[in-house]
């Protein structure tokens, strides 16, 4: 991978294991020469990542809509930054941008952006390798939650499985560079429940 798309939150809790994790994950990127996609801002955990992969020497490239760049929240200190009409646009050059997709903790607008995108994945709009980095837990209910759509027929296992999670950055990106992706189709077939 060339490049990955963190989604994450603009806010930050001040919980020193996601810190960590956040430390861990620019240092991992930086040392594989990876570039980080992400939305563009200085708050909060996007804030923290941006700075901890500059800091060490890494490239960052932020995709910020208009209106938050009006509110002063896009970070000016990276390596570029694009600025979008609106938040579809956002996600569309971000996914066009990078080469894989890592989900960190946030709230209702990482939800967002990292489900379209894997709802893109499951319906082969791209092949991006997309996981989890479940800093403390704080996905385990949102993970339990796909097993529960797979157990009631709403999600085929194959595409379960696309979804890659770990609590430690390494593992995840070495997860996220060895899958082979393969979705299946998103519609149940009488011949194929499974």
């Amino acid at each position: 991978m060339k490049a990955i798309c963190i989604f994450c939150g603009a806010n930050f809790n001040g919980d020193p294991a996601l810190k960590q994790a956040i430390e861990l994950l620019a240092e991992v990127m930086v040392s594989k020469n990876i570039t980080l996609i992400y939305g563009g801002g200085k708050v909060g955990v996007m804030g923290l990542l941006a700075d901890a992969v500059m800091g060490r020497g890494g490239e960052v490239i932020g995709v910020i809509p208009q209106f938050l760049m009006d509110k002063e929240v896009g970070h000016t200190g990276i390596t570029k930054l694009h600025v979008v009409e609106n938040m579809h646009q956002r996600k569309q050059l971000m996914n066009d941008l990078c080469d894989g997709i890592i989900m960190l903790p946030g709230g209702f607008g990482t939800l967002e952006e990292f489900f379209e995108v894997l709802t893109w994945l499951q319906l082969g709009l791209h092949n991006h390798p997309v996981g989890v980095l479940n800093v403390g837990g704080f996905y385990d209910l949102l993970l339990k939650q796909m097993d529960v759509m797979v157990d009631q027929r709403y999600l085929k296992p194959t595409n379960r499985d696309l979804v890659l999670a770990s609590v430690d950055p390494i593992e995840l990106v070495n997860l996220m560079e060895n899958i082979d992706i393969k979705p299946d189709e998103v519609w149940f077939k009488d011949r194929n429940l499974t």
